[in-house]
């Protein structure tokens, strides 16, 4: 039995999108809402004709409902306890609860476990909860509980870290739901990596590179290998573990290099064919002359909005122009974009303009996305926001 939620009706023919297991209501396709609900309320969607269709949270703005039940339900804590287990139990068919080199992975992953708006992250016993709308956060309390029910003993502290994500401040947010931790290592297929869940981007590490990084390794033997808007070095220890001769990690952000240089220290102690180079990669590409045989692209999201989407179109190419020509014949460039905005259609078109304007012959050798433990729900194609190419330069 539902609690008396507000309603949200739709106009005649919007309701197809949900018939079809989509998790947004746009506003566009909202006729009239019976109640007063404010962000963070949860809300039943009905259709024109009156039929019930789903259940989610408001917020004001274009996506004004976040779907997370097709069935009617009164959101309490059982509702909640089955979506989660439901997600964790993906997790461990794909073998990440019990893997003894890797211990970071994401447990929830919004939408493509229908759980639109929320993010939770493993690090080594750490959990870190991300709320990305008002009716997420609202749960995180109950959420902290949850993890640690499903988990014993896996789970020995929970983070909320959604000051970032929230399109208002929070009180609260950026503490500990659940015990404590300091800076957690974790191990990422047998290498080691420093995270800060307080401090770092988004949860404190991109873990959805993970299969892209280990690709990676396989093609930097005896290689001179850049990684550009290297973040904490991800990519840069998997080259050294892979065989490069030389590795240059790039960044602007003095902290990202704090951490990059940390995390090769980890892994491999002093190293003298390891460069550490905190700049503008667009300036470093400039005055760049001697070639690599690899080089790595992952920028951070040049388009957050439909608004940025042009300037960032044409960003990724000026960016893959001067890699490609950076790039000596016979050399991989992997090529990254996270800018859920941007189609995998654009950002291949992206590459493909700059390589043309270079006159290199180039073969696309493998096209990549997110990891296996960041779905994407297949009536929910927005879901694949990694995009990513490798290609070999002739």
């Amino acid at each position: 039995m539902s609690k008396l939620f507000p309603k949200v009706i739709l106009k005649s023919g919007r309701e197809r999108s949900l018939e079809r297991f989509h998790l947004w209501v746009f506003s566009g396709a909202i006729k009239q809402i019976n109640g007063t609900p404010v962000d963070g309320d949860i809300v039943e969607v009905f259709g024109n004709d009156g039929r019930y269709l789903a259940t989610g949270h408001f917020q004001q703005g274009s996506i004004m409902v976040r779907i997370f039940s097709f069935r009617q339900t009164d959101a309490g804590k059982a509702f909640w306890h089955e979506k989660f287990a439901n997600a964790i139990a993906f997790r461990k068919a794909l073998g990440f609860t019990e893997n003894s080199s890797t211990n970071v992975f994401r447990l929830i992953h919004g939408e493509g476990d229908g759980l639109p708006g929320l993010i939770v992250d493993f690090y080594n016993g750490v959990a870190v909860i991300q709320a990305h709308s008002a009716g997420m956060y609202r749960h995180r309390e109950l959420f902290s509980e949850i993890l640690m029910e499903i988990l014993p003993g896996k789970i020995t502290a929970v983070y909320d870290k959604s000051e970032s994500t929230l399109n208002s401040a929070e009180p609260g947010s950026g503490a500990f739901l659940k015990g404590d931790a300091g800076t957690v290592v974790v191990t990422e297929n047998g290498n080691l990596f420093e995270v800060d869940v307080r401090e770092g981007q988004k949860t404190g590490f991109f873990i959805d590179q993970r299969e892209n990084r280990k690709l990676l390794e396989n093609y930097c033997q005896g290689k001179r290998v850049a990684n550009l808007f290297c973040y904490s070095g991800g990519f840069s220890v998997y080259a050294a573990r892979g065989g490069a001769s030389s590795v240059d990690s790039v960044d602007s952000s003095v902290k990202a290099m704090k951490l990059a240089r940390i995390n090769m220290e980890l892994n491999f102690g002093e190293m003298e064919n390891h460069q550490f180079l905190t700049e503008d990669v667009f300036e470093f590409l400039k005055r760049q002359s001697a070639p690599y045989d690899v080089i790595v692209l992952d920028p951070p999201a040049f388009a957050k909005h439909r608004q940025a989407l042009d300037n960032a179109l044409k960003a990724y190419r000026r960016l893959n122009e001067a890699a490609i020509r950076l790039l000596k014949p016979g050399g991989f460039l992997f090529t990254f974009s996270c800018s859920q905005v941007v189609t995998t259609e654009d950002f291949r078109l992206a590459v493909f303009s700059a390589a043309a304007t270079t006159g290199r012959e180039i073969r696309v050798v493998y096209q990549l996305s997110q990891g296996a433990d960041h779905p994407i729900n297949i009536y929910h194609p927005e879901g694949e926001y990694l995009k990513g190419l490798v290609i070999y330069s002739g």
